[in-house]
């Protein structure tokens, strides 16, 4: 399982890179896994400031959808695009190619309450 040290992570399986006052945030390789297939990513919150742990969007997987939970307070800046014509990126490349939306972050006192790497390791192994 692939879980880059240098992310971010929540309970709910998103991934978070900080860079400066903007958050790139998608789902985890695990999330990928566990959902199967993905088909559609929809994200209806842009220029949106959405509160930590309000729904941002979801993702349609064969199966089943999923709610996409906000890690931090913020505005959401930027979505990838490219996930409306190849949703099945976030399963090929979830920590690359495969984000989901850019945030401009609000209170970055927030980061603190994210999970690290090896905290995120110990949750999904339960």
């Amino acid at each position: 399982m692939n879980i880059p040290s240098e992310l971010k992570y929540t309970k709910d399986h998103e991934w978070i890179r900080i860079e400066g006052d903007t958050a790139t945030i998608g789902i985890t390789d695990f999330a990928q896994s566990e959902l199967g297939d993905i088909v559609y990513v929809d994200v209806d919150t842009l220029d949106d400031t959405v509160e930590k742990d309000a729904v941002f969007g979801s993702v349609e997987a064969v199966k089943t959808v999923s709610d996409l939970f906000m890690p931090l307070t913020g505005e959401v800046s930027e979505f990838n695009e490219a996930l409306e014509d190849e949703p099945e990126m976030v399963n090929k490349d979830p920590y690359g190619n495969g984000w989901m939306i850019k945030v401009t972050i609000s209170d970055a006192s927030q980061i603190e309450d994210l999970l690290d790497a090896q905290a995120y390791q110990d949750l999904i192994k339960g």
